[in-house]
């Protein structure tokens, strides 16, 4: 398996993606806390973190948030203040005792990077890191979408960057092939991202496959419930079974987002 994302997210992963912004984060992180109170108490892990934009809003709710990301360049963008609470490592390999934490977010699609052994394995390995009644949540593509209204060339200039983007639905994988100029220097180099695309009811049984249940979806960060046919991502909070801090199994009702 090509192990694209050892190498790509470096600092200009970080410019040409720089509209995924502060508010973005915010709205999530809302979206995520009223969803899923677990979020606001215990250890929650940030998984997939780059420079800690959600995770800068978590800890406001949750002083016991951390951050792990297997990026140098984007954990040194992180604010000082936020450093002493990021790890650096492979989600494969999570440095974390089995059965602590109240809770696991990804945000921005950090998952389908693998092979389907390794991708069914990883929510497996997610599951037992969870205590009882704690969730995950995994913030994806709608794949249904992506198929449908995929952008198959486009051209950017983010700061001092010009960005050629080609995309392609090649076999069952999302692939994005990137001609970036540095328009300070002239240097061009290529970058590409690779991410396997399931549908929503795969990755429900995926999740089941791995212990987890799915409690609830949404399809935006503001709340929206999904949409198969309307949303451009998919949200799934997935809930380890067991009594949680209220006593409910998984995810409590959830309180109205205004």
């Amino acid at each position: 398996m090509d192990e694209w994302f050892k190498e790509w997210f470096d600092r200009d992963y970080a410019a040409i993606y720089q509209h995924r912004d502060g508010a973005e984060a915010e709205a999530a992180v809302a979206m995520a806390l009223a969803r899923a109170p677990q979020l606001a108490a215990g250890p929650v892990l940030d998984l997939g973190c780059g420079g800690g934009r959600h995770l800068a809003v978590l800890r406001r709710s949750n002083p016991l948030a951390f951050g792990l990301d297997l990026s140098r360049d984007l954990l040194a963008l992180a604010p000082a203040d936020l450093r002493p609470w990021l790890l650096r490592g492979d989600m494969r390999r999570l440095p974390v005792k089995p059965g602590v934490l109240a809770g696991i977010c990804m945000w921005f699609t950090p998952f389908g990077y693998f092979s389907d052994r390794e991708n069914r394995e990883l929510f497996r390995d997610l599951r037992e890191r969870l205590r009882p009644g704690g969730v995950l949540v995994l913030d994806y593509l709608n794949a249904e979408q992506v198929r449908a209204h995929l952008v198959a060339e486009d051209e950017r200039t983010p700061g001092r960057l010009r960005v050629v983007s080609r995309r392609a639905v090649e076999g069952d994988r999302l692939v994005k092939r990137m001609t970036i100029t540095h328009l300070d220097t002239g240097r061009v180099r290529q970058a590409r991202e690779s991410v396997r695309l399931y549908a929503p009811d795969e990755l429900r049984a995926m999740a089941r496959a791995g212990g987890l249940e799915p409690a609830w979806e949404g399809g935006d960060y503001h709340g929206a419930p999904f949409a198969p046919g309307a949303s451009a991502r998919w949200i799934g909070f997935l809930a380890r079974p067991g009594a949680g801090a209220s006593g409910k199994i998984g995810l409590p009702q959830p309180r109205r987002i205004p």
